[in-house]
């Protein structure tokens, strides 16, 4: 069964116990273990060897108070301030700055609650879905189901949508350069933002190094909120080393995810992840992002049946779309047809398998979403026939089940 093997077998494994950094209190604030934003000077909460497993107790992406009883009220409240809960650093011993660190995931234990939400203002279609909205989830080993979602099983594939490792100085500075011109220039981008930032006394509004500490939503050449939903039990990342003991952090746990994300959530939870991490001397040299390799684990992820739709970068005329405005819409409001476009191409693909959905499956615009959030892969079909290239929205049609 899709899922059955998130779980890795490790009753045989010897050698020296693994480390435990351990989770307490209610949020991120309450334990000295977890911090939210990314500074070369955020100290490590525990060191372990190469080859050494450790496990790492995470919570939910949102580090919020949600739970069965939530509405879409308390989705509103939500403060993304708070984002993204990460456990650690880990110190791994022996890694230097030009090294690089191969972590392979052991294990992923969600907790047995997740949600799915909408936040205003966050999201592929944020301009489409602007009220809140929540799913709940009842988190097995194997399946998500949801009192939201009748007939609709997820199978468990989870994995960190967070891991990554500290930067030093001189990244940091470039990285903070960079994204500072992009909201200048009207861009997306989440700026240094002191409030609720962790650790307190360098990231937060008395903090030494507040205008200096990132936020977590973007990924970056250290990993990050990457997102990347391959990295289930039984990957390796590679991680290029910045600084020596490398500063491993991970959290965001997805029970599952379709590839895009879109609504801007995927299954949210917290949970036990194992890691074992070995050292590769001198292998920044070699990538200057993340890489990560696995065996069958595509296979995995596979669906037994699906249903797909295109979509081409096509838009009415008179429209800008909401990621072309920083760019001025001066050219691009009356085009009916924009040039080599995959974000456009990606977003009409995503339109039009929630129309589908809503039409085929009796499901509401905004369960669609959701349901298009955690079960519905954007693939690149083509980059080369421009104007048009193409994105295609694949439906896992394993996710219908009877209730």
């Amino acid at each position: 069964m899709v899922g059955s093997s998130a779980f890795a077998d490790t009753s045989d494994v010897k050698g020296p116990q693994p480390v435990i950094v351990a989770k307490s209190g209610e949020h991120c604030k309450d334990d000295p273990n977890c911090f939210n934003r990314i500074h070369y000077a955020v100290k490590p909460v525990a060191r372990v060897k190469p080859g050494q497993k450790f496990i790492l107790e995470t919570r939910d992406g949102l580090d919020s108070d949600l739970d069965f009883s939530s509405t879409a009220e308390d989705v509103a409240a939500v403060d993304l301030n708070r984002c993204h809960p990460l456990t650690g650093p880990v110190h791994i011993e022996g890694a230097k700055k030009g090294d690089s660190i191969a972590v392979t995931v052991v294990d992923i234990e969600p907790d047995e609650f997740g949600t799915t939400t909408v936040v205003p203002g966050f999201g592929f279609l944020r301009d489409v879905f602007t009220d809140p909205y929540i799913v709940h989830w009842d988190l097995n080993r194997l399946e998500a189901r949801s009192k939201d979602m009748p007939g609709i099983s997820v199978p468990n594939n989870s994995f960190m949508g967070t891991i990554g490792v500290l930067p030093d100085r001189e990244e940091l500075q470039k990285w903070l350069k960079r994204e500072q011109e992009l909201a200048d220039a009207g861009g997306a981008i989440l700026t240094p933002q002191p409030v609720e930032a962790l650790p307190a006394d360098l990231c937060g509004v008395d903090g030494t190094a507040k205008s200096e500490c990132l936020r977590t939503v973007p990924p970056r050449e250290n990993g990050g909120n990457v997102d990347a939903k391959e990295t289930i039990v039984g990957t390796t990342i590679l991680l290029p080393c910045f600084i020596d003991g490398c500063g491993l952090f991970a959290g965001d746990v997805h029970f599952a995810m379709g590839g895009g994300e879109v609504a801007g959530t995927a299954i949210e939870t917290g949970g036990r992840v194992t890691l074992e991490a070995k050292v590769i001397p001198g292998g920044a040299a070699l990538q200057s992002t993340m890489h990560f390799e696995g065996g069958s684990q595509l296979k995995q992820l596979a669906p037994s049946s699906f249903y797909a739709i295109s979509g081409l970068p096509i838009k009415s005329e008179g429209e800008v779309p909401v990621f072309e405005t920083y760019l001025g819409g001066e050219k691009i409001a009356p085009l009916a047809n924009l040039s080599e476009d995959l974000t456009l191409a990606a977003r009409n693909a995503t339109l039009n398998m929630i129309d589908f959905l809503v039409k085929t499956k009796g499901l509401t615009r905004e369960q669609a979403y959701v349901l298009t959030s955690v079960a519905v892969d954007l693939n690149i079909a083509q980059v080369v026939d421009y104007p048009n290239v193409g994105v295609t929205a694949i439906l896992n049609r394993d996710v219908f089940k009877e209730q």
